[in-house]
Formats: C-alpha cells, sequence, structure tokens
C-alpha cells in the first residue's frame, strides 16, 4: 500500500472532477489516500455541494469515504468560499501561513501529487 496527497490547485471543473476520480480510483486500489484542496480549486466545493451540480454525487461519494483531508484556509478566504467550505463541515488547513503544508504530507510519508 502506498501514501498519496493529492493537491488539487487548479479550480478548472473537468479539472477538478479527475481529482475526485482518481481519489476514488486510488482507494479502491488500497492506497491511502488525502485531498487537500488548495488555490482556486476552493471555489468548487460550494459548488459541488449543490445537489443539481452533475457532480454532486461524486463529490459526495469523495467525502462519504473521508478522503478531504482539508482546504486551505486562505484560499477560501481569497476566492470567497470560505462560507461555503465551512457549511460542508471540511477542516481548514492552515498550518503554512494559512496554508497546506506540502513537507507534512512528505514527512508523514505521503507521495504528493498536483494538480
Amino acid at each position: 500500500m502506498k501514501k498519496f496527497a493529492l493537491f488539487a490547485y487548479n479550480g478548472d471543473f473537468m479539472c477538478f472532477i479527475h481529482v475526485l476520480l482518481n481519489a476514488l480510483d486510488m482507494k479502491d486500489r488500497w492506497h491511502e489516500v488525502k485531498l487537500v484542496i488548495e488555490g482556486s480549486a476552493t471555489k468548487l466545493v460550494p459548488e459541488l455541494a449543490k445537489t443539481d451540480n452533475p457532480m454532486h454525487q461524486l463529490y459526495e461519494k469523495v467525502k462519504a469515504q473521508d478522503l478531504i483531508d482539508g482546504v486551505c484556509k486562505a484560499c477560501s478566504s481569497k476566492m470567497g468560499s470560505l462560507d461555503g467550505v465551512k457549511a460542508e463541515g471540511l477542516r481548514f488547513l492552515d498550518e503554512m501561513m494559512g496554508h497546506p503544508s506540502i513537507a507534512r504530507y512528505y514527512a508523514e510519508g505521503f507521495e504528493v501529487v498536483t494538480f
């Protein structure tokens, strides 16, 4: 079993959907997966939380399997999605001047993949 930290920075909807799909696929293959939502991708959380979003079910599946480790607090604030992330009950990651630390994931033995 390997450990992967998937850092999603890109706010492009189609790119983010592939991050969700890969997180599920890696978990199905018995890997440990932690998804970190960063950068402009933070604006997608409130959009995917809407039940009428075509990818809502996929997002909910990833969330239900506890694959989302957290969301960048600074970027959520900058992208105007802070309240939406809070409403989803996702934790904020802010140990590096308001942002998640990639070094921490490396120190915990994760291979970091960025999108």
